[in-house]
């Protein structure tokens, strides 16, 4: 199978900032100047080619991620454009995992932000190299160098600044390149090139000062340009940007640009630096797996020779093909037609057809290589984070892991056509977005559904309607809460029933401790010399797993406990999978109960942006919501706060804060951890709950 393009020359980014800080229109210019449409599309004319969905839209944001690929300069740019909204985090932690590089966005005026700040640490955890753009140049208060030390600052990162801005605020027309020394000013129309200038001389001494220290902070990360640094070797523009992509592939380096894309500046030389500073799939090291028989670590080399391997990354429900998988292929090849093996789920599929995605529109193709990014039509089995890969030599990628829903609402079809419709629309949306979660409540006979805020389930119930035709009612937002133990205990768990004919017998000694926040549930087995055999132990970690999923106070699920098991008893005849199911499962109720049980609630960070004279009205009513103020900064003439919120008293907030603020204040709000409810309010839960 011949490559079109060599691998070096593959490019596999993503688009990441906060919301609003100008993502799609980004996003849109790339395309433009590629070539690979002809108008830049608005997004808030709702004509944005990546944010196709008619939500999207509508609300002038990005709710889904959307793949698309250009050329540039002889490189092929694959790129995934993402939301910005906390809400929709889980399809950056999704497109993070299988992108090589990034591009961050910043606003000029508003700096690193709170989902800034997310998806930098998200960036982090996948060591995703990346480079910055500071956007909105030309907005009244805007700061580049503020915005770089807000960089250095609250991201804790190295960034370098590759070009000082030419001009400011309205006057802002153009950049000055560091590295080549070059001005270059940017025309408004949209198909104008950059024209170089001479540049100014009020600008020569800031160009020589900033030059110097590129080179000063480039060469302390690179051994080879600090020896000629040291030794007085001229240092050629070459030498700067090979010494600085290595140092940004190492992440020890990001290099920042700016511009203005709504005005169509900046968006050449940001093209250049993706090119220039972000990895090829090359670069990166070999993707690392389990094989499933042995449970070693494997790894797989970057190459078309290499068994194939791919990642499930994102599940679409197409009105137009059917159910598209989106894949990362990290080795190999394959072709459409050909047969793979879900090592995760132990199946074989068959890809029916390949397809190159452009937002919602689709290029079928016939054969895929290592390190594209494709969709396939076909597979029946698979799911997010699955592997798939070549049946003769098998391996399990590492999974994408996501945070799990805070709120839930009732949700009740009011016809009996949209009852028979809606299981099937939750499933169809749940394969898609792992955050989201559906169940069936028997005590009620409700159908809960749980997102990551308002703004999800708002955009899940609007599908419903629109994309499958399911119309219902909604309740009141509730809660997620969860229940955890304050106390190690030792417990015994027995499920012992005698009958005439064969019976159960189960017995098993547990110790339960609770675990660090955020430590989930762990299960270690202790059981030695035979007490109990080897082939019903999973059947212990099942059963408590299964009676996790419902808590003791009132009835929320527990987390952050180690189940360790440490003794029982077994019978030769009647003993069986399902008695030692139960038998842990009851050992684990009995357990808890025991170990001093607490109710915790989500926490909100929170900042909220307003003029001086609301600062005081606002922070009172934060106050009387619970909430935890931990700083109040001034920026520009707007002022910033920041602290916790319980999400049970965030519901209606921002009506409340538009009706204190005259509408002239914004807030956004991300999952931050689970605390313990006060004692008085966990009263008033538990009693409401168990009626």
């Amino acid at each position: 199978m011949a490559r079109a393009l060599p691998l070096e020359r593959v490019r596999n980014i993503g688009i990441i900032a906060h919301i609003d800080a100008g993502k799609t229109t980004v996003t849109e210019q790339i395309l433009h100047h590629t070539g690979k449409t002809y108008k830049v599309g608005q997004v808030d004319e709702g004509t944005a080619v990546m944010d196709w969905m008619e939500q999207e839209r509508e609300r002038g944001i990005t709710i889904t991620a959307a793949a698309t690929s250009c050329e540039w300069s002889g490189h092929r740019i694959n790129i995934i454009d993402t939301p910005g909204h906390v809400d929709f985090t889980a399809e950056v932690e999704r497109s993070l995992r299988v992108l090589d590089g990034g591009v961050v966005v910043f606003d000029a005026l508003a700096g690193v932000e709170p989902q800034s700040e997310t998806v930098w640490r998200q960036a982090d955890s996948y060591r995703v190299p990346r480079i910055c753009f500071v956007n909105k140049m030309d907005r009244i208060g805007a700061d580049y160098f503020r915005t770089i030390q807000m960089i250095r600052d609250r991201l804790r990162a190295n960034p370098v600044p590759l070009q000082i801005p030419l001009g400011a605020e309205a006057a802002f027309q153009g950049v000055i390149d560091l590295i080549d020394r070059k001005a270059w000013i940017f025309p408004g129309d949209y198909d104008a090139e950059p024209v170089e200038v001479p540049i100014p001389s009020r600008y020569e001494d800031d160009v020589a000062s900033y030059r110097e220290k590129l080179v000063e902070q480039v060469a302390e990360n690179d051994e080879a340009l600090m020896d000629a640094y040291i030794e007085g070797d001229t240092i050629t523009s070459a030498d700067v940007k090979a010494a600085l992509r290595r140092a940004t592939l190492s992440t020890s380096l990001v290099p920042v640009l700016c511009g203005n894309a709504l005005g169509n500046k900046g968006i050449q030389p940001m093209l250049d630096a993706i090119v220039d500073y972000l990895p090829s799939p090359l670069d990166v090291p070999p993707v690392k797996g389990i094989e499933p028989r042995t449970g070693k670590e494997s790894s797989r080399e970057v190459s078309d020779s290499a068994p194939f391997s791919a990642l499930a990354f994102k599940i679409v429900a197409d009105p137009f093909v059917g159910r598209l998988v989106y894949l990362r292929v990290y080795s190999g090849t394959v072709r459409t037609g050909s047969q793979v093996f879900n090592s995760t789920r132990e199946r074989k599929e068959r890809l029916g057809r390949l397809l190159r995605m452009h937002a919602n529109r689709r290029e079928e193709v016939s054969d895929v290589s290592c390190g594209e990014i494709i969709a396939a039509v076909g597979l029946k089995n698979t799911f997010t984070g699955d592997t798939l890969c070549d049946s003769t030599s098998p391996i399990i990628l590492e999974t994408i892991r996501f945070p799990q829903p805070v709120i839930s609402v009732a949700i009740e079809p009011k016809t009996k056509a949209d009852q028979d419709r809606i299981g099937d629309a939750l499933t169809k949306i749940g394969e898609e977005d792992p955050t989201f979660k559906s169940r069936y409540d028997d005590d009620t006979g409700q159908t809960i559904i749980s997102g990551m805020g308002e703004l999800h389930l708002d955009v899940i119930v609007g599908r419903l309607i629109r994309e499958f035709k399911v119309d219902s009612k909604i309740g009141k937002p509730q809660v997620a809460y969860r229940e955890t133990i304050t106390a190690p205990v030792r417990v015994e768990g027995s499920f012992i029933k005698q009958t005439g004919g064969r019976g159960q017998y189960g017995h098993v000694w547990l110790e339960l401790e609770p675990m660090e926040q955020g430590g989930g549930f762990e299960f270690v087995n202790r059981i030695s010399a035979g007490v109990i055999p080897k082939q019903f132990i999973p059947a212990i970690e099942q059963g408590i797993k299964e009676a996790m999923e419902s808590g003791v106070l009132a009835g929320y699920p527990i987390i952050d406990v180690r189940a360790i098991a440490v003794d029982g008893t077994y019978h030769p005849v009647d003993s069986s999978d399902i008695a030692f199911r139960m038998a842990g499962a009851i050992a684990l109720r009995e357990g808890v109960r025991k170990a001093s049980p607490i109710l915790l609630e989500p926490i909100m960070k929170l900042e909220v942006a307003t003029p001086k004279e609301f600062l005081g009205d606002i922070i009172s009513d934060l106050n009387a919501r619970r909430a935890r103020v931990e700083a109040v900064e001034l920026r520009v003439w707007t002022h910033i706060i920041r602290g916790y919120l319980p999400l049970a008293e965030s519901f209606g907030y921002a009506t409340d804060l538009r009706s204190i603020s005259q509408g002239r204040a914004t807030y956004s709000m991300e999952f931050s951890h689970y605390k313990e409810v006060p004692k008085e309010k966990a009263s008033e839960i538990v009693f409401k709950m168990r009626g």
